[in-house]
């Protein structure tokens, strides 16, 4: 496995390229908006050269791996020797599927196809394929380079080859994996929305401020950010998408909040945007 494509230069696509141009992969970089790759381009060139000053990295290391980056517009031309193609674009499933149908088109019949959703059912987008025996999910976490886990997701048709490479390749990240059958939302997102969408609706009632109610989930169960902190830092309108998705699936316990609706109506959608149940300096 020399060459990985990442489709989508977006908060997970730009994280997911820089750990696999870590793991000496070639990395095309694909994304239909050219302004899109330059700020994808200067966030992993600073993230990769602030980790070499720290030490985490060797500057060897990290000028080898920006080296190892290409970065184009041209979905044909970032998939066309790719060994695994990574789809990493907004949770909506006609996308997802479209996406997929262009990666089966243009990449080589070998090409492990991947889709890195959250909640989506990697069964429905494969079907859409030639080949669902060698697409799966792999559902990496936000910040990339720092999280350790990838949720390996099986298809219907998902071939254990599939799956054993699909390993092999986080391990060449770095990451652990954890291997999940499919079901709506998998475990960690189907988990977490539970409890961030309790949260919003405690915020909602008056229960608590949104400071305490993260400030009691990080000092009384011991998580490493709250679960408001974790629905800005994802971005609400995301979140909001996978909370309509689990509620079609799933049912009632998964009824988005009517205070995250109402945020994302009015464009509060959390770091990206400078507010969401916090207020931001319009970080990145």
């Amino acid at each position: 496995m020399k060459h990985f494509a990442v489709i989508g230069s977006g908060t997970m696509g730009r994280g997911i390229a820089y750990v696999a141009a870590l793991g000496d992969f070639v990395v095309h970089v694909h994304d239909v908006n050219a302004e899109a790759l330059d700020i994808a381009k200067s966030y992993i060139e600073k993230e990769m050269r602030k980790s070499a000053e720290r030490g985490y990295i060797a500057t060897e290391k990290a000028e080898q791996a920006l080296e190892n980056i290409i970065y184009t517009t041209s979905m044909e031309e970032a998939v066309k020797q790719a060994d695994i193609a990574v789809e990493a674009v907004f949770e909506l499933m006609d996308v997802k599927v479209g996406i997929f149908k262009l990666l089966d088109q243009f990449c080589p019949g070998h090409t492990i196809l991947a889709t890195n959703t959250s909640t989506m059912s990697p069964t429905e987008i494969a079907a859409q394929t030639s080949r669902p025996d060698k697409c799966v999910a792999m559902h990496f976490f936000n910040p990339v380079h720092k999280m350790k886990l990838i949720e390996i997701v099986r298809g219907l048709d998902t071939s254990n080859e599939t799956v054993k490479i699909a390993k092999e390749v986080a391990g060449r990240l770095g990451k652990e994996t954890v291997e999940v059958n499919e079901f709506p939302g998998f475990v960690t997102s189907r988990m977490n929305c539970l409890i961030g969408n309790e949260a919003m609706n405690m915020l909602m009632e008056g229960v608590a401020s949104a400071e305490d109610i993260d400030k009691a989930m990080k000092l009384g169960l011991n998580h490493p950010m709250g679960p408001l902190e974790l629905a800005d830092l994802v971005g609400l309108d995301t979140r909001l998408r996978n909370m309509e998705y689990l509620y079609k699936t799933l049912g009632e316990k998964y009824r988005p909040c009517p205070l995250l609706i109402k945020y994302v109506k009015a464009g509060r959608l959390g770091r990206k945007s400078g507010a969401g149940f916090y207020i931001y300096n319009n970080e990145r």
